[in-house]
């Protein structure tokens, strides 16, 4: 049987698209993740419900939002210290089993008819608590998972597919579990998927690498690693750009249930399609950046993914078609998914090792930081000039920071590219570097010749 060469093309590149999975740890992590982060955007999508059915106020959507994710911005850079001194695998085994607590509390308030508002602020506040020692963990931990160096950029990217994969189905499955049977069936199904990953995690055969940290005290650690992302131009761009994403872009999401209810006329189901839509983009962009077989370009898409994610935003802002809002939220999902993905890579291949749990927590800030602020900020805005001005006016904020990041992109490459041909990545370059450096040495040595005779 002679085999077809457009099959052997296209199963080549499956094959490159999904290589992380070849890594058992990573395969594991994967498939228990899949599951566990269904729920977890169930209970998002119904938390906002909840609050918008008791409260009917947006500024409320907004305090919720800063609850869930605030703490994140306090403790999780001391989280990042931790997760580069302690066992990254033993916390996020404690991490999975406290929110696995969390939302079964939160189910059987909701499921006993005594939930009340500050229930459900104070819950928030104690998953936020968690959150920030789980993400800065979990996102240094990948490099313990993945023994092939040249597939964390892959792992990256297919972890962020798994993401949205579950902002799909997540969203979806909880507008229609809403409108039939109430939220807490959304927070309890939640509780239990985290038994899938604790599962994953307990069955992964690892050889944990000793800590990398030096003996010094936290506090002397934490400046350190605010030094060190601080000095170094290409961290600190990445880092900000994204923190202004998710100040002023990423709280559109607090505002749904308004657009979905008062400007779309719809229930239930129709926040979670448009959530849904959302994770379609999202899911969309994490595959694309999956079939890259490599980082080296990577740093243009931050300034173009930022541009789509605002443009989305700012004509879905003044939508009054539920067709089109499904359409732009599919394309601001896009958008938001490959600059959040694109940066998470450029900061996981340019970091030092020993320092990569507090530039992790950096990132971890930057985004689930920065949102709850922008969420209340965006929830008072919204009750004094409306949801869609409030939307259009962080879209176009967006399209400002991608204008200005464009602008310094060469600077950026020029920082990034000794330590791309310092791994490999650019081995031409390092040739030609190395040759230049050969021809720079043997004249100044020329010149310098007569000088000493």
């Amino acid at each position: 049987m002679i085999s077809n060469p457009e099959d052997t093309k296209k199963r080549n590149a499956l094959k490159s698209i999904v290589r992380a999975l070849h890594h058992p740890n990573y395969r594991l992590f994967f498939c228990g993740q899949s599951i566990s982060l269904i729920g977890t955007w169930m209970q998002r999508v119904a938390l906002g419900w909840l609050i918008y059915r008791l409260t009917d106020s947006a500024l409320l959507l907004g305090v919720v939002g800063f609850a869930s994710q605030f703490p994140t911005f306090l403790v999780a850079p001391f989280a990042g210290v931790l997760a580069d001194r302690w066992n990254r695998h033993r916390i996020l085994l404690y991490t999975q089993a406290l929110a696995m607590v969390q939302a079964l509390i939160l189910s059987a308030l909701v499921l006993s008819d005594a939930v009340r508002v500050w229930h459900v602020v104070a819950l928030s506040i104690i998953l936020g608590l968690i959150n920030a020692f789980d993400m800065p963990t979990r996102q240094s931990f990948m490099v313990e998972m993945i023994e092939d160096r040249n597939d964390l950029g892959n792992a990256i990217a297919l972890n962020s597919s798994m993401v949205n994969g579950a902002r799909l189905f997540g969203p979806t499955l909880a507008g229609i579990l809403i409108a039939v049977t109430g939220e807490g069936i959304c927070f309890l199904l939640n509780g239990l998927s985290y038994l899938a990953v604790i599962l994953s995690l307990l069955a992964m055969k690892i050889t944990l690498k000793p800590p990398q940290a030096k003996r010094s005290r936290v506090f002397q650690q934490l400046l350190e690693g605010f030094r060190y992302a601080a000095d170094f131009q290409p961290i600190r761009a990445i880092l900000l750009m994204l923190s202004l994403i998710s100040l002023v872009g990423m709280p559109y999401i607090v505002l749904m249930p308004v657009f979905a209810r008062d400007i779309l006329h719809g229930g239930p189901d129709a926040f979670g399609y448009l959530m849904g839509c959302s994770g379609v983009g999202a899911l969309a962009g994490a595959l694309y950046l999956a079939s890259r077989k490599s980082v080296v370009g990577l740093g243009k898409m931050i300034p173009i993914s930022a541009a789509i994610f605002g443009l989305g935003l700012g004509v879905f802002s003044f939508s009054q078609s539920f067709v089109l809002s499904l359409l732009l939220m599919t394309l601001t999902g896009f958008g938001q998914m490959i600059l959040l993905a694109t940066g998470n890579t450029l900061l996981q291949t340019i970091v030092e090792d020993d320092k990569r749990g507090r530039v992790m927590s950096f990132f971890t800030m930057s985004i689930f930081g920065m949102t709850p602020i922008g969420s209340l900020l965006a929830g008072a805005l919204a009750g004094k000039i409306g949801a869609p001005l409030t939307v259009f006016i962080g879209g176009m904020a967006c399209l400002g920071g991608a204008a200005f990041f464009a602008r310094g992109l060469p600077s950026l490459r020029k920082n990034i590219r000794p330590i791309y041909v310092r791994q490999g990545i650019l081995p031409e370059i390092a040739v030609g570097i190395q040759t230049a450096t050969e021809l720079t040495l043997a004249e100044r040595n020329s010149r310098a010749k007569p000088e000493n005779d």
